[in-house]
């Protein structure tokens, strides 16, 4: 099985967004949509035998995060009512994969620290969210908050 195969397997298993249609399923259509809002949605690390892992993050404004955290919304809203262009105030921390031999190397965090660096060199970013899925990705969220020196917000289950 190819890397590329391991990250779609794993990105079907631990989200399980084929069940869930408020969650985000990147195609090709929604990776144009990110990479109108921001070209810091998405991001990559890969060997040389493909992927090794994924990180997508969203600009978006303080009121879709607040809508998105009281439940009103759900990613797939989250991401349909960001507008473009826009000037984004707030950053979902929203999905971060590795593959499990390069786990516990701060690969997703530098991924995601870099992506919320590059999207403050745009837009006034003054707050990040999540909706952790594991305690791996509430802590994950947690260290990018401290490295980025912005307030974290979680959406709880």
């Amino acid at each position: 099985m190819t890397n590329l195969e391991r990250m779609i397997a794993l990105a079907d298993e631990f989200f399980d967004v084929k069940n869930d249609p408020e969650q985000i399923a990147v195609d090709e259509r929604v990776r144009e949509q990110l990479l109108a809002i921001h070209p810091a949605t998405l991001g990559e690390v890969s060997d040389g035998n493909g992927p090794i892992a994924w990180m997508l993050v969203i600009p978006t404004t303080h009121q879709i995060m607040q809508r998105f955290l009281s439940k009103e919304i759900g990613e797939r809203k989250l991401l349909d009512e960001t507008p473009v262009p826009s000037r984004y105030d707030a950053v979902y921390l929203c999905s971060a994969l590795v593959l499990p031999e390069h786990r516990g190397k701060g690969i997703a965090k530098s991924l995601a620290v870099r992506a919320v660096r590059a999207i403050m060199n745009d837009h006034p970013v003054g707050e990040l969210f999540y909706w952790a899925f594991s305690n791996e990705g509430k802590r994950l969220a947690e260290s990018i908050a401290r490295q980025a020196y912005l307030p974290l917000h979680g959406r709880t289950p």
